[in-house]
């Protein structure tokens, strides 16, 4: 039944998107429906976010594929994931990377880091190291990156995150508070240039480079 539903899924975003192969295989693979609380399994391959608890939600497929094809992920790349939420994103990115790349995903949320893991452990993946932390702070020990994305909103774009990231590389964040908009960064020789790509909604990043007082 799930598996129905997700092929279903993935086929319709594909025409909406103009979905390029490998992202497309990657959301085929990857049970959203496991990275659900199962009161909301019956919408897994309904297109919208879903809460995951801790006022955290499971961003969209829609977004989901958005971001991946903004990377453009490459096999045997090293990409930072901060918010790693229910792990379902960096699956989906851990699929693309292979086995020779990895991902790591920052959650500042210890309870939904543990689930994460215990979920991606059951599922079989081995590419994907869950840290809880700051994730605004970046993760300096496996530094640095050939991408990063983030999945919360941020004031702008944080230093470390910019300084963790490799020249030539990319990196995909939510930018501004009530009004948000994704912008797409590449890291150059000599400079950064920046680009919105278009309006979203996310959760607020919290941390000591996002925002310190958000619901105040």
């Amino acid at each position: 039944m799930y598996t129905e539903k997700r092929i279903r899924l993935v086929e319709s975003l594909k025409l909406e998107l103009n979905l390029s192969k490998k992202v497309a295989e990657a959301l085929k693979k990857v049970p959203r429906h496991i990275f659900v609380p199962r009161q909301y399994r019956y919408e897994a391959y309904i297109d919208t976010p879903l809460p995951i608890g801790k006022g955290q939600t499971i961003s969209a497929p829609h977004m989901v594929a958005i971001m991946c094809e903004l990377l453009e992920l490459e096999k045997g790349e090293k990409v930072l994931e901060v918010g790693g939420g229910s792990g379902y994103h960096a699956a989906v990115v851990a699929e693309i990377v292979g086995d020779e790349g990895k991902v790591v995903a920052i959650e500042r949320i210890p309870e939904l880091a543990e689930k994460a893991q215990k979920t991606l452990k059951k599922l079989g993946y081995k590419n994907i190291k869950i840290v809880i932390g700051d994730g605004s702070k970046g993760y300096p020990e496996e530094a640095p990156y050939d991408k990063i994305y983030v999945t919360a909103s941020a004031p702008d774009v944080p230093r470390p995150l910019l300084d963790q990231l490799k020249v030539g590389g990319k990196m995909v964040i939510p930018i501004g508070k009530f009004i948000q908009y994704l912008c797409v960064v590449e890291k150059k020789k000599d400079k950064i240039e920046k680009k919105r790509w278009g309006a979203v909604r996310f959760v607020p990043l919290i941390g000591e480079y996002g925002f310190k007082n958000y619901f105040e």
